[in-house]
């Protein structure tokens, strides 16, 4: 039986990036041993896109899988974030399925940020 779901960020500064998710953005977390931070994630969901056609979406070159993090008031949680130094790597802007902006995260690239219009997946009992 699946238990969860474990997702990995590639990082150029694994230090930095840690530091994002645990000072920044205030995840909890435990310490798997010699500084490998755990973080206990908000609830997720997992959508699958079309790769091609009219539909798609693409991540930037060659990406496969896209984390985006999500949100209930995307301009309160921008300024937030730009507050504790963050950078907002575009403009916002309307995708249809949400409000959403880009932002960089320490040594790993950038990750979506939206305020969800779809129905959350996230929410659904067990």
């Amino acid at each position: 039986m699946i238990t969860g779901f474990h997702s990995l960020i590639y990082s150029d500064d694994a230090e930095a990036t840690r530091a994002f998710f645990r000072d920044v953005l205030g995840w909890p977390h435990v310490d798997a041993g010699e500084g490998w931070l755990i973080f206990k994630t908000p609830p997720s969901e997992l959508g699958v896109h079309p790769s091609d056609g009219p539909a798609a979406q693409p991540p930037p070159a060659l990406a496969r899988h896209q984390l985006s993090l999500m949100c209930d008031d995307l301009e309160a949680t921008i300024a937030d974030l730009q507050a504790k130094g963050v950078e907002v790597v575009d403009e916002v802007r309307d995708e249809g399925f949400g409000i959403v902006a880009t932002i960089a995260v320490p040594a790993a690239g950038t990750m979506l940020l939206y305020q969800p219009r779809h129905p959350l997946a996230c929410e659904l009992e067990g």
